[in-house]
């Protein structure tokens, strides 16, 4: 993070203040040295002293470390089990993929595996070190869930990591909307999640699972409600989910657990989100992505790994993301 005052940078054999007295660019002066950048700052104990730290000086450098971090904070995670649900396109296949190469073993369920099959054997051909294992699972249906968990139990092992990531919505306002596309969303939205919320900690509890991770893919709609009818029932759907992530925080703090809770909620993402929300008005639904550059599904499936990869005293509560030229 920078300071409040701006950094600036010493050309060779700039004159560098030791003392304090009213030199700001001998507080803040950066110099170049070795390929490194130098910055002097005052010292904690002594205003009037400086302190040298050195950084990487290049960009690239930078991303080199925290790529090698964020490696070495995955490494605990390598051969163990996430579920995705959702898995079949969008932000769900972008998180199973990038699960599958840092080495986790992940189902990606959704009502037709055609995709995440596909997934699987690109996955595959690319050499990534993971694993990824299709199954099919309409999560409108409680038995489906309740089954999938259970050869999940017999054949894995049990979940680690629950991404609730599968979601709907209808274009059913609340002055007009029919009941049935209010239950589609609900079941999907609140109660499978809920569902799969309760049997993925179930999994870690018996096992004696002490660092799982879930986490809910909410939406910005989970915080405000955009000035568009067709989706404040979706809008409502996701409060809930912002609410329940918190909920499940506090309950895993009263039960002493170090199992993490964590809500990620994105603003406007390109997939084929508002071509089914807009599915008789493809017009419109395009129109959607094309008014500012959106976020990609991969951008969310960065913020999963950074929340999987943050220190076991760390909790994430929520990360609220959205495309630099959205307005709200």
């Amino acid at each position: 993070m920078r300071s409040s005052t701006e950094d600036r940078r010493v050309e060779p054999g700039s004159e560098v203040s030791q003392r304090g007295g009213g030199s700001r660019r001998g507080l803040d002066a950066l110099k170049s040295t070795a390929g490194a950048v130098t910055r002097v700052r005052p010292s904690l104990d002594d205003p009037g002293r400086s302190l040298v730290v050195s950084a990487p000086g290049s960009p690239s450098e930078v991303t080199g470390r925290l790529r090698t971090t964020t490696r070495a904070s995955m490494e605990r995670w390598r051969d163990r089990l996430a579920l995705v649900t959702g898995a079949s396109g969008g932000i769900g296949a972008a998180v199973a993929r990038a699960l599958v190469q840092q080495g986790l073993k992940v189902v990606g369920c959704a009502r037709t595996v055609g995709n995440i099959e596909e997934l699987a054997a690109e996955c595959k051909s690319a050499g990534y070190p993971g694993t990824l294992i299709p199954y099919r699972c309409d999560l409108s249906n409680e038995e489906d869930i309740l089954s999938m968990f259970s050869a999940v139990r017999s054949q894995h092992g049990g979940v680690d990591i629950c991404i609730n990531n599968a979601g709907l919505a209808r274009p059913d306002t609340l002055l007009s909307g029919s009941t049935s596309g209010w239950k589609d969303m609900f079941n999907v939205n609140v109660l499978a999640l809920s569902i799969c919320t309760r049997e993925a900690y179930q999994s870690m509890k018996e096992r004696n699972v002490d660092d799982g991770h879930i986490i809910n893919i909410n939406s910005m709609c989970g915080h405000r409600v955009p000035f568009q009818s067709v989706i404040h029932f979706y809008c409502a759907t996701k409060y809930a989910v912002t609410a329940l992530t918190e909920g499940l925080r506090q309950e895993l703090l009263e039960a002493q657990s170090h199992i993490r809770a964590t809500c990620i909620s994105p603003g406007l993402v390109e997939t084929q989100f508002a071509f089914k929300l807009h599915d008789k008005d493809p017009e419109r639904a395009a129109a959607t992505y094309e008014c500012i550059k959106c976020l990609k599904p991969e951008d969310v499936a960065d913020a999963v790994i950074y929340v999987l990869s943050s220190p076991q005293h760390v909790q994430i509560g929520d990360i609220q993301m959205m495309p630099t030229e959205q307005v709200t």
